[in-house]
């Protein structure tokens, strides 16, 4: 992606504060919602979640606060229904801006694992659910992993390929159609700790 161009789809972040608030499970949980499902009410999110309604409420609050979600006044049926939606369909930061930013490392860190955090719970509730799935498509699953030695230079090849085929595919599956379902990826590229 060209950094040097605003994308409206996708927000960059650059300070702890936004950072810290999207670091909180429900504030995520929320969001992905928004994203994938549509636009939402306040009760309908608490609904899906399992949350209060105020709690649910006030997490909206603090999304909308740093930029995240917005109003979609357009959905709403009277004057005291008040629907959202997510301001991005993408967010973003670079962990190695905030290296030399205590504030904004750990900011970084506190989303990092967040996410991590609800990936794991993710990837646990798919394999419950599988039970309950066409055998095709639990065949059609995968969980893998791999390891190789890289120079730096094939590392960043590595990441580069593996964010345009997340890419090609996010473009083509973004609209619903006959025969398709909902389908997740997660991936993940990082240097051994221990290297």
């Amino acid at each position: 992606m060209d950094e040097s161009r605003p994308d409206p789809d996708r927000i960059r972040l650059r300070d702890a504060g936004p950072m810290r608030a999207l670091a909180h499970p429900v504030r995520l949980r929320v969001l992905g919602m928004l994203r994938v499902d549509g636009p939402a009410t306040v009760g309908m999110l608490a609904e899906r979640t399992g949350e209060a309604a105020g709690s649910v409420s006030y997490h909206i609050a603090t999304l909308a606060k740093h930029g995240f979600v917005e109003e979609a006044p357009e959905l709403a049926r009277d004057r005291r229904e008040r629907w959202w939606r997510a301001a991005h369909e993408v967010t973003s930061w670079r962990t190695e801006e905030f290296l030399d930013d205590p504030e904004r490392h750990a900011a970084s860190d506190a989303l990092r694992r967040a996410v991590l955090e609800a990936y794991h719970r993710e990837l646990l509730d798919a394999l419950e659910a599988e039970v309950a799935l066409d055998p095709e498509w639990v065949a059609a699953s995968d969980s893998s992993d791999g390891a190789a030695q890289l120079t730096l230079e094939e590392f960043r090849e590595l990441a580069a390929d593996l964010a345009a085929v997340r890419e090609k595919w996010w473009a083509r599956g973004r609209e619903p159609r006959d025969g398709a379902r909902a389908v997740r990826w997660i991936t993940h590229v990082f240097p051994r700790s221990d290297a």
